[in-house]
């Protein structure tokens, strides 16, 4: 397991945890003793953990882990709900949008081997992507980097979408709720990805269970404005429920 994998699955841990213990990491990830510590302190100068004498524990707060720890998380779960949005991409969709995040990353490179088609996004990695594929015409937005998520947000961002219209706009969230709406971590970042939304009559937000019923910091926009919503069978039956009942089409993959 390369060292990427091993952070990921010690964050994840965590989470459900709370702590973890070298020992018991270096039996079941496979690794040294004194490579899992290098792990822990390589996370901890990230603010992500805290090391105790012979582990460690959760940090007091983790708001948001970065997208390079993510990746992996719930690998099936996002590429079955990119596989059913890209469905929705029919002959009568010819231009997308997309904001960062894991899943619309996996929608992403769907789409590139699909037809001829207008992408716009604020992902950096997105667009490096798409940039080589002949099929899509990129756009791109400009704006200041959120190097947790690799977006381009803020006030560039946002006056570049202002001026246009697409047919649909796909986008990730980290918490969607009825009374809370659809919400993010961070408030810029909000800001801009509702400039995103007001550009297409269709909004398509790709959330994981763990997202369903959940509120993050920032509010994106509020449940109205929100046409679909694509989860797993592992969102909560009431959660689920609720969003229904507030008029959202909801898709369980």
């Amino acid at each position: 397991m390369r060292q990427q994998q091993r952070l990921s699955a010690i964050l994840e841990r965590l989470a459900d945890t709370g702590s973890v213990s070298v020992v018991d990491l270096s039996s079941d990830l496979g690794a040294s003793v004194a490579s899992i510590r290098r792990d822990l302190q390589s996370l901890e100068e990230q603010q992500l953990l805290k090391r105790t004498h012979g582990g460690a524990i959760a940090a007091e707060v983790i708001y948001e882990l970065p997208m390079r720890y993510r990746v992996g998380r719930r690998e099936q779960e996002k590429r079955q709900i990119a596989e059913a949005a890209a469905l929705r991409v029919d002959e009568s969709v010819h231009s997308v949008g997309l904001n960062g995040g894991t899943t619309t990353t996996e929608l992403a490179r769907l789409l590139a081997t699909g037809r001829s088609l207008k992408v716009v996004t604020n992902a950096l990695n997105i667009a490096a992507d798409l940039s080589v594929r002949p099929m899509i015409d990129l756009v791109v937005t400009g704006g200041g980097v959120r190097p947790e998520t690799y977006e381009l947000v803020g006030p560039i961002a946002d006056r570049a979408l202002s001026g246009i219209s697409l047919d649909v706009v796909f986008l990730g969230v980290d918490g969607i709720d009825v009374r809370g709406g659809i919400s993010t971590h961070d408030s810029v970042e909000a800001q801009t990805d509702h400039c995103l939304m007001k550009t297409a009559d269709q909004v398509i937000v790709l959330a994981d269970g763990s997202k369903i019923g959940k509120r993050a910091f920032s509010r994106i926009a509020d449940i109205s404005e929100v046409t679909v919503v694509i989860t797993d069978s592992s969102a909560s039956p009431e959660g689920v429920d609720r969003l229904r009942a507030a008029g959202v089409e909801v898709v369980v993959v």
